[in-house]
Order: C-alpha cells, then structure tokens, then sequence
C-alpha cells in the first residue's frame, strides 16, 4: 500500500465523515483552486484542442452545456489527490459525466479517467442500472443509497482522490468508496467494457473532465482543494 504524509482521520474529516479519534482536524487540506466562479472559464480548456467549443456558456453565473457539441472541456492543470466539489443539474433524459485522472492525447478521455455519472435517473436507461446511475462510478461501482434531487434542482456532489483511493459524495452522502488496483476494482474492471483498456485508470495524476454527451447539463461551485502528497 502506498504511504501519504496525512491521516486517515484528515480524509474522514474531509469527506464528511465522523470518527471519534481523529487527532489532526485540518491535516493536509492545501490550496482551494476555485475552477468556475460564475463569470468565466480560465481555468478549462477544450480535450484535444486550446478552443472550448459552442456548446459550453456561462449564463447567470452558471455553466451550461446546452447539447450544441463542442466536445469535452478539461481543466488546464493536472491533480494528484484532492478534494473537487461541484454543483450538477440535469434536464429531463439527460446523461453526462466528470471524469478524472484524465491523460490528454487519447481519443476521448473517458480512456483513461473514470467517470463520475451524471444522470436523469428517472427517465434515462442507465438509470435502470446501479453501475450506471448518477453518481455511480461509471460501469464499476454502483452508487448507495444517496438520493438526487429532482430533475432541475441542484445536486451537491464531490470527488475525492487520495492515491488509488476513490470516493463519490451526492448530496452529502457516501455514495461510493473504491481502491483502484485492490483486488476488488480488478474483479469488477475484467467484468466490464473497460477490461481491455490499457490506459483506463493507470494515472497517478491527470485532468479533471466534464463531458459532452450531447445532453443539456449546468454547473456551478467548482472547486478543487489539493492534499499533500
């Protein structure tokens, strides 16, 4: 197992999760990068070009994929372990995805980061498929029993990498905790489509993702904390 400088009681803390013993409260929360502020796109760039494409528009403080295409957008700069928070919203049938550990120069980057689901449960087929529903990680891991908020309200969602450790948040709940390499991620990616996929996960560090699946998606809050390495 790979050795960090900081606690497991941090992460907890971090995360939202309670544990009595926690010695270190404030261990290792390093420098909060807000990555959409409600007024521009600084911080992003197009997957596979500089330009960011038609579809990406920030209106009222909020990013807004209207499903005109474009392609994916990645953040500019690369994270090892971290905190990412961010708000979601979908309209009805939507599908879409943050993926992270992202390589750049591939054909999409869903070949290299895993997904973060972003989903219409209720009406789109995915959401019939716990490996698939919002918040699952995508294809593996399916999401607990943290709830979405109705189609068009906000979701308050988080991505917290911590080495090969993984974990999903939805509306301040657990919704998914995964090792990547364990011996449990290598039995469900042998069952999966991502099998054979030489590149898919082996980051240490990579960008952060938001897709164009050609549905109309918003974002807000985006932010990222880093944690020591």
């Amino acid at each position: 197992m790979t050795q960090y400088a900081f606690s497991f009681a941090a992460l907890l803390v971090l995360t939202g999760c309670s544990f009595a013993n926690a010695q270190d409260k404030s261990a290792n929360a390093g420098e909060e990068i807000v990555l959409f502020d409600g007024s521009n796109l600084d911080q992003w760039r197009g997957y596979g070009q500089e330009a960011i494409g038609k579809g990406w528009k920030v209106e009222d403080g909020i990013l807004k994929f209207d499903g005109s295409g474009g392609g994916d957008i990645v953040t500019k700069e690369k994270f090892k372990n971290f905190v990412f928070t961010f708000d979601w919203a979908v309209t009805p049938g939507a599908n879409s995805g943050i993926m992270y550990k992202v390589g750049m120069g591939d054909g999409a980057p869903y070949l290299t980061g895993p997904e973060y689901q972003i989903l219409d449960d209720s009406k789109h087929a995915d959401g019939r498929n716990p490996l698939t529903s919002a918040a699952a990680l995508y294809g593996l891991y399916p999401r607990g029993d943290a709830e979405t908020s109705n189609v068009g309200e906000w979701n308050t969602g988080k991505i917290v990498i911590v080495g090969d450790k993984v974990q999903h948040w939805l509306n301040g709940k657990l919704a998914v905790e995964a090792e990547i390499g364990s011996d449990d991620w290598k039995q469900r990616l042998n069952k999966s489509k991502f099998k054979d996929w030489k590149k898919f996960a082996v980051n240490g560090e990579g960008h952060l993702c938001l897709q164009d699946h050609g549905d109309e998606v918003w974002y807000r809050n985006l932010k990222v904390t880093k944690l020591d390495d």
